[in-house]
């Protein structure tokens, strides 16, 4: 797996919205926050499009500027602005020969893990699974999560902690990092930016599903062998769940400890990625220790 280079000062960190539309002041604090952390930003014109749809753009603007983007030797991360929906239509489009000699940190989650499993599978580039422009809005850039972003793209060793869960199953390994959100990647299977999971560990999060569609998106992934020969698995917030009239009859993490109890890798619930302000950057692609016991869950790398 190839580590792109890591970031200095004065770097060029590109920023665009390669998916869903964002208004132009959602971002405004994080151009001044990355500018602050001694970086220069350069703002791509699919923020703040004049796009009158859910997209920030039609899909050749949003194709051109990303591509744009990827060619460019003197940008060094591209920062998506949002996810939502929008980057399963322009990927096989990219092409990502420049890149490949010139890897540079591509930065998002949400619609982004299509990027983050596309870049894994195929180029074997370590990609970085973060939060994106928004999250730096109300004072939240000083929150322990942004300033992972900050830390990962410096190259800093991380150690993340959260608490034991009963449904946590103990041990310790150390493997390659892969996942994002749970219904992109069940939607990737059978394509070209399908994840391959053997002997690697999965993280796993999502927003606003029935619970019934997670159970039926946990059930894709298990019959496609995505829990086969998994080194580890981290669950991590499934937030803003929904339940149907009739109760599906489970809550979304007894649902996934259900379909899951088999396996012997360690497990750990609760781990801070997730849609909500806990979500700390992860690097896809680079290899981290994952020990789980009674006391604490600990992922460093």
């Amino acid at each position: 797996m190839k580590i792109p280079p890591y970031l200095q000062k004065g770097d060029i960190i590109a920023i665009t919205c390669p998916a869903g539309y964002m208004p132009r002041e959602k971002a405004e604090t994080c151009i001044t926050v990355l500018q602050q952390w001694g970086y220069e930003v350069l703002v791509g014109k699919t923020l703040a499009s004049k796009s009158k749809t859910y997209f920030s753009g039609t899909d050749e603007e949003r194709l051109n500027e990303l591509q744009a983007m990827l060619d460019a030797p003197e940008i060094k991360a591209i920062l998506c602005g949002r996810g939502g929906y929008g980057v399963g239509r322009i990927i096989d489009q990219l092409d990502f020969t420049a890149f490949k000699k010139n890897p540079k940190w591509i930065i998002g989650f949400s619609d982004i893990t299509v990027l983050h499993a596309h870049i894994n599978r195929n180029f074997k580039i370590a990609t970085l699974h973060s939060s994106m422009a928004a999250a730096f809005n109300d004072g939240l850039y000083k929150n322990n999560y942004v300033q992972s972003i900050k830390a990962a793209l410096e190259g800093k060793k991380a150690t993340y902690t959260c608490k034991p869960h009963q449904f946590n199953h103990t041990g310790k390994v150390t493997a390659e990092l892969v996942g994002g959100n749970l219904a992109l990647i069940a939607h990737l299977i059978g394509t070209k930016s399908d994840y391959q999971t053997k002997g690697k560990i999965l993280f796993l999060e999502d927003v606003g599903e029935q619970h019934y569609n997670v159970d039926r998106m946990l059930h894709q992934l298990k019959r496609s062998g995505k829990f086969t020969n998994l080194a580890g698995l981290i669950i991590g917030g499934f937030t803003d769940m929904q339940d149907t009239e009739r109760p599906f009859g489970k809550k979304v993490y007894e649902l996934i400890h259900e379909l899951i109890s088999e396996y012997n890798f360690p497990i750990c619930f609760g781990f801070p990625v997730s849609h909500e302000k806990e979500n700390v950057a992860l690097k896809c692609g680079a290899a981290y220790t994952l020990t789980v016991n009674n006391k604490t869950v600990k992922l460093e790398g």
